[in-house]
């Protein structure tokens, strides 16, 4: 398992990308805010602003997502079960955890069931569909397998 000093320097890291989103997170309620409050008569600019609104909640979704995965981590350092993976049990890699501190999964077993996501897709089956390479409900776009 990983050292004290090392945990919490992924402690670090991960309490500083949790703070940026939530920060983030505080500016995209005030955007909405102000915009909705600048409704243009035009239709097509109605149009482009209700693209522009519906992608930045697409994208708010992924990093609430992401908030959820950043605060687990953050529990499992506490009750010390970080840096293991949680299907098979093995160590997760320094490397993959630098690259994704947030990650539930070694680079095995998150190969594997992107592997079965990626059968499942192209057979049109269910197994594995709704979960990302972590092994987590849904994406987000920071998803990687260092």
């Amino acid at each position: 398992m990983l050292s004290k000093k090392k945990l919490g320097d992924y402690k670090k890291i991960l309490q500083s990308r949790l703070g940026e989103l939530l920060n983030e997170a505080d500016r995209a309620v005030k955007d909405i805010s102000e915009t909705e409050s600048e409704t243009s008569s035009d239709p097509t600019d109605q149009a482009v602003q209700e693209l522009d609104r519906s992608r930045l909640l697409r994208f708010k979704d992924r990093e609430r997502k992401l908030i959820r995965k950043i605060e687990k981590a953050l529990n499992r350092i506490e009750e010390g079960t970080y840096g293991g993976c949680e299907a098979c049990g093995a160590p997760i890699s320094e490397a993959r955890l630098k690259a994704r501190p947030m990650t539930t999964l070694c680079i095995d077993c998150a190969t594997e069931m992107e592997s079965e996501e990626a059968k499942s897709k192209l057979f049109g089956g269910e197994i594995g569909e709704a979960y990302d390479s972590d092994g987590e409900e849904g994406g987000d776009e920071e998803a990687n397998t260092a």
